[in-house]
């Protein structure tokens, strides 16, 4: 289990009080955070393999502003692949377009075969860093075809049918960028909130205020998001994950005493 943060708007805004708030959440997610500040088609990671709370340079990262219209973060309790930098979300590849994606991934690949092909490409040995290189694998076919790179109605398409297949027996909750748009999906009920702010969407694996403001996303549903507003819905439903106890099963070590 992990926990996702997003923001996508229309203007900068000022995101350290909402991530103190979720950082806090790593006594029960203490395996690592990441944080990818989006600046267009650019993106500044920053991440650890260790508890945010414990984090020196986390803390002194939020002690000043950080400003901004896009953004991803994350905070990962270990159930596939080791506790290391390498394993810490979010994750970050280019296309042979040299499009620039951002995924951060809550849930479990139990059951698709597919991407044990990267297990011998990718940096970690995370399922979520897969299904990055399994999506930009079809990213790039479909653009080789193209002989140009894809719009955003063709890359949003191939998303919204490859979560079809990835949904199947899997826990597929993930906040994407690629460049342009902030993609949001998921499939395990009431683990991805959105509140409205000016000019824009802040979503959350859980709310992080209790005033009324955090609203279900839709579920089992692909949306796409350019500037704060809704630009696409997918036409797919996807499956429903209902077996979370399988979470632990794939829990490969207990961290907690570190």
């Amino acid at each position: 289990m992990c926990e996702l943060f997003g923001i996508n708007s229309k203007r900068k805004v000022e995101i350290n009080s909402y991530l103190k708030t979720f950082y806090s959440h790593s006594e029960k997610h203490y395996s690592g955070w990441g944080l990818a500040c989006i600046y267009g088609e650019s993106v500044s990671l920053e991440k650890e393999a260790i508890k945010a709370g414990s984090s020196f340079y986390l803390r002194q990262r939020l002690a000043h502003p950080i400003i901004i219209d896009n953004a991803i973060a994350h905070i990962r309790l270990a159930t596939v692949g080791l506790m290391c930098y390498e394993n810490c979300h979010p994750f970050v590849k280019h296309d042979n377009m040299n499009r620039c994606w951002t995924l951060a991934h809550n849930g479990t690949i139990f059951d698709y075969p597919r991407l044990d092909y990267y297990k011998s490409l990718q940096e970690g040995d995370t399922d979520s860093e897969r299904i990055l290189y399994f999506i930009l694998d079809n990213i790039n076919e479909l653009q080789k075809t193209l002989g140009r790179k894809a719009t955003f109605e063709e890359r949003f398409e191939l998303l919204d049918n490859l979560l079809l297949t990835l949904s199947h027996n899997n826990k597929i909750n993930l906040l994407i960028w690629d460049g342009e748009f902030l993609y949001v999906h998921y499939n395990y009920s009431d683990t991805m909130f959105v509140k409205n702010i000016e000019g824009g969407k802040i979503f959350c694996t859980q709310p992080l205020e209790e005033d009324g403001s955090w609203q279900k996303e839709e579920f089992l549903r692909l949306r796409a998001y350019q500037q704060g507003t809704l630009v696409a819905r997918g036409k797919n439903i996807t499956e429903e994950y209902t077996a979370p106890v399988r979470d632990w099963e794939y829990q490969d070590y207990d961290y907690s005493f570190l």
